[in-house]
Parts: C-alpha cells; sequence; structure tokens
C-alpha cells in the first residue's frame, strides 16, 4: 500500500503545528515527507518474524556509573547568597493558596 502525502496534508500538520510555510516550503517538505512515507514503505515490506525486539542497536546495558558518595557543598555554603532561608531550608514565597486543592 503506497501511502501519498500532498500538499494540503503537509498545510494541515503545519497549522497544528503552528508553523507559517510559505508554499516553496510547502513543496519542498511533501516532496521530503512523501520520501521519508516510501522508505518507511520499503522496510515495511521486510520479514521480521525471526528478529527480536531491540532497545538499542550495539549490545550494551546499564552502562551508568557506580554510585559513589563525594564531598558535597554543605547546607551554609549551598545557603550562603539564599534571599531568605528557614533553618536548613530555602524560604520561597508561597505561590498556591488553601482553596487550589494542590
Amino acid at each position: 500500500m503506497q501511502q501519498q502525502i500532498d500538499a494540503d496534508q503537509v498545510r494541515k500538520v503545519a497549522k497544528l503545528g503552528r508553523l507559517e510555510l510559505t508554499d516553496a516550503e510547502v513543496e519542498a517538505f511533501t516532496e521530503q515527507l512523501g520520501a521519508i512515507l516510501a522508505y518507511v514503505e520499503k522496510m515495511n515490506e521486510l520479514d521480521t518474524t525471526d528478529v527480536e525486539p531491540l532497545a538499542h542497536c550495539l549490545p550494551i546495558s546499564n552502562v551508568f556509573r557506580d554510585d559513589v558518595v563525594g564531598p558535597s557543598l554543605g547546607t551554609d555554603n549551598a545557603l550562603a547568597n539564599a534571599p531568605q532561608r528557614d533553618g536548613s531550608f530555602f524560604k520561597v514565597p508561597k505561590i498556591l493558596d488553601d482553596s487550589s486543592g494542590a
């Protein structure tokens, strides 16, 4: 099933995205999006029944560093330039009232 995209569809998507496109841009995007859809259609022809789904194309997993406790800034240094503080906390203006439900 060959999917085609026309200029009206490009204009509709541009409007939804609040994009103002010139006629030349609409023409260019119509051509480019048509090529993308043709490529996806070509990929849909491949038999992938015996292919396992992948999260990544390389055989890696959990490449995170170890959590190691290190020196920190400390409360007094962190709050040194705070305009207002309440003990060991930043004090900020209240933005929600009791009737807000939050």
